[in-house]
């Protein structure tokens, strides 16, 4: 992975409390088309678990603690989401997992596109054909 995809986030706050307002193509790297969160999820059940073609995401972990592990083939990297004020690119054709949810994870995530079926990569062996160019 050749850039850096955990960004941290401008926090404005005062004793009314914190506010981190996200904007398209400033701190969001694309123009978004799809948000959706995950919560409520057991304990030592993974998310994620594919690639996509086409789709951009990012992820924010706007309450509780999760782990994001992202993957080109030939690196693999793990993060510790844990702030609303941290948030993880995650590029087209980047394997991604999330998992180690804390009781009480919600993780926003930010598309590019809207959800096509046709986009994910949910099969690891034929990602790594695809980015290998086997």
């Amino acid at each position: 992975m050749s850039k850096e995809p955990l960004l941290h986030f401008n926090v404005l706050g005062d004793h009314r409390g914190q506010l981190i307002a996200l904007e398209e193509n400033k701190e969001i790297p694309f123009d978004f088309k799809r948000v959706f969160y995950i919560y409520g999820t057991q304990e030592g059940i993974p998310r994620g678990q594919h690639a996509h073609y086409e789709t951009q995401q990012f992820l924010i972990c706007i309450h509780g603690s999760c782990k994001v592990s992202l993957d080109d083939g030939k690196e693999k990297k793990t993060y510790v989401l844990d702030k609303p004020s941290i948030g993880l690119y995650q590029d087209k054709m980047i394997w991604g997992e999330m998992f180690d949810f804390s009781s009480d994870c919600t993780l926003m995530v930010l598309a590019n596109m809207p959800y096509y079926e046709e986009d994910y990569i949910r099969d690891y062996t034929q990602f790594l054909k695809i980015v290998t160019n086997d």
